[in-house]
């Protein structure tokens, strides 16, 4: 029997057209156990103009962050892969597809999509200053991380229920910095991870701010890779750990047994 998926799209402010129709290419593409709408602080009639996608649609008044939102979806996933995909459609259901793969056919425990990498196809640009902050910070990260990638924030990520299960108490950021966390972490543990080049077009009307975003981004590469290196037993970090509290694990504030 081939491993059962689950799918979690995060969505703050999305635009509706375009989530509706990428909610219905998501379903129809993967073929999905459980697909998952995970929206934040929605404008008034928004899950209203959702109910009648082939999906789950979980609305919250506060806004919990990309992060936040997927650990909140994956928690209540009982599938053998979860994965995720950013509610603007850059990344297409063929290439999401296509990210799940090599975990449908046991090859990785986490499969990262890449629109840097050398056969992405990228058929939209992002500006001048998205683009070089994001080349800076891909940079940088391949230097401080266990793993070797072209890309570390493209929205399509998919991994195994095994690897979640180790990873899961140990992330911690609720916003963007997420996927790197869970990068890291996976590494820490040994999983093995692949990247997966996909077709990607910048949306123009991203809820991102470059600059706030790439600040934030390089203290959470600082933070993650501290983390991943506790758990690897390294001393130094060990020692440092001890006398640092750490924040509340996302997985402990939106387990169901908070509920």
């Amino acid at each position: 029997m081939p491993p059962s998926l689950g799918v979690v799209v995060p969505a703050y402010r999305p635009d509706i057209d375009v989530l509706r129709s990428y909610v219905r290419a998501l379903d129809e593409r993967l073929d999905p156990e459980v697909l998952r709408v995970e929206l934040d602080d929605p404008d008034a009639g928004v899950r209203d103009a959702l109910t009648d996608l082939p999906a789950t649609v979980n609305a919250v008044a506060t806004r919990r962050g990309k992060g936040g939102a997927i650990t909140f979806g994956f928690e209540r996933l009982n599938t053998d892969i979860l994965a995720f995909a950013d509610a603007d459609g850059s990344t297409p259901a063929t290439s999401v597809a296509e990210v799940v793969e090599p975990l449908r056919a046991g090859d990785a425990s986490l499969s990262v999509g890449s629109r840097r990498h050398p056969d992405a196809d990228v058929r939209g640009h992002q500006t001048f200053a998205r683009r070089r902050l994001g080349d800076v910070f891909a940079w940088v990260a391949r230097r401080l991380l266990a793993a070797d990638l072209y890309d570390f924030q493209c929205g399509a990520k998919a991994i195994t229920r095994d690897a979640w299960r180790d990873v899961r108490s140990h992330l911690y950021e609720p916003g963007f910095a997420w996927d790197v966390e869970l990068i890291a972490m996976t590494a820490a543990f040994d999983h093995r991870i692949v990247e997966v080049p996909v077709t990607w077009e910048d949306m123009p009307n991203s809820t991102v701010s470059p600059v706030g975003t790439a600040l934030e981004l390089g203290r959470a590469l600082f933070r993650a890779r501290h983390r991943a290196r506790r758990v690897r037993g390294d001393s130094f970090h060990a020692a440092i750990a001890r006398t640092v509290d750490d924040p509340i694990a996302l997985v402990d504030r939106f387990s169901p047994d908070n509920e």
